[in-house]
């Protein structure tokens, strides 16, 4: 008895998992049930071409942008990239509001993991499923025009990797909160589409009036497809040089990700009433 007594605590300390091993389970999880859904890999790689097709041929003739493609289609490319990688954030985050309803993520929380790696195994999901759609997409460019370097491919694949991190860390901070898919579409209607909107994706910040052209500036997602184009299109006129745009973008990933971490932490420490 006095054996089982002092090996409990020891085997205790050594059946908790670190961080990697359930993130990289979370991680799996998502990826395998994204795939398992084929209607959502389509449609979330149709609606954004379709997108980019209809308002670029729309567009092409009457907007004269600084791009080396000449056309809106050129210009607009940056901005579908990013499209594509924020409707797969957002999708890939509503399962995180499923998860609650249906037990899983109780399971989760009530299991011996850090909750950090509840944070990252989801975020990692999410992302790495953004970033590949985006990085597929990428297959359109010489459509365009472009024909990029392995170096140019390289920085753009680095920065929708990082937009993809981003906006799946803001996704899940909004959604972790909800117990609804409802709000959640209403807060993504409020926040993550303009967030969409006024980066740059669909008109250059020159041509805004002036307290629309503010809200560019602050916008941390205009970072992000302003280095797109500058992969894209090296000799096109951008808003900042590529160093800038590199160092707001990951700086605005570590703050997304740092703010999921606490509201996890913060709504697990609650004391019961």
């Amino acid at each position: 008895m006095a054996t089982m007594t002092a090996t409990a605590p020891r085997l205790a300390n050594t059946a908790k998992p670190g961080v990697w091993l359930p993130a990289y389970s979370l991680w799996q999880r998502e990826i395998v049930r994204f795939y398992r859904q084929k209607a959502r890999v389509v449609g979330v790689i149709a609606s954004p071409l379709i997108f980019w097709l209809v308002l670029g041929s729309g567009f092409a003739h009457s907007f004269q942008s600084g791009s080396s493609s000449g056309h809106y289609l050129g210009y607009f490319f940056p901005g579908s990239v990013a499209m594509i990688v924020l409707f797969t954030a957002i999708f890939s985050m509503m399962s995180l509001i499923q998860d609650r309803n249906e037990g899983f993520l109780l399971s989760v929380l009530a299991a011996p993991v850090r909750r950090s790696a509840i944070v990252l195994g989801k975020v990692l999901g999410g992302a790495s499923l953004a970033a590949i759609q985006g990085i597929v997409f990428l297959v359109f460019a010489p459509f365009v025009g472009v024909h990029p370097t392995f170096a140019s491919v390289g920085v753009a694949i680095l920065v929708i990797v990082m937009i993809s991190f981003e906006l799946t860390a803001l996704g899940f901070a909004v959604a972790w909160p909800m117990d609804s898919t409802q709000a959640f579409h209403a807060i993504v209607n409020i926040i993550l589409l303009p967030l969409w909107m006024l980066s740059g994706a669909l008109f250059p910040a020159s041509g805004a009036s002036g307290w629309l052209r503010l809200c560019m500036r602050l916008n941390p997602l205009s970072y992000g497809v302003d280095a797109l184009r500058n992969a894209l299109f090296p000799t096109a006129a951008t808003d900042f040089s590529l160093t800038t745009n590199l160092a707001v973008t990951l700086g605005f990933c570590l703050l997304t990700f740092a703010a999921s971490w606490a509201i996890v932490n913060r709504r697990t420490h609650q004391p019961a009433a």
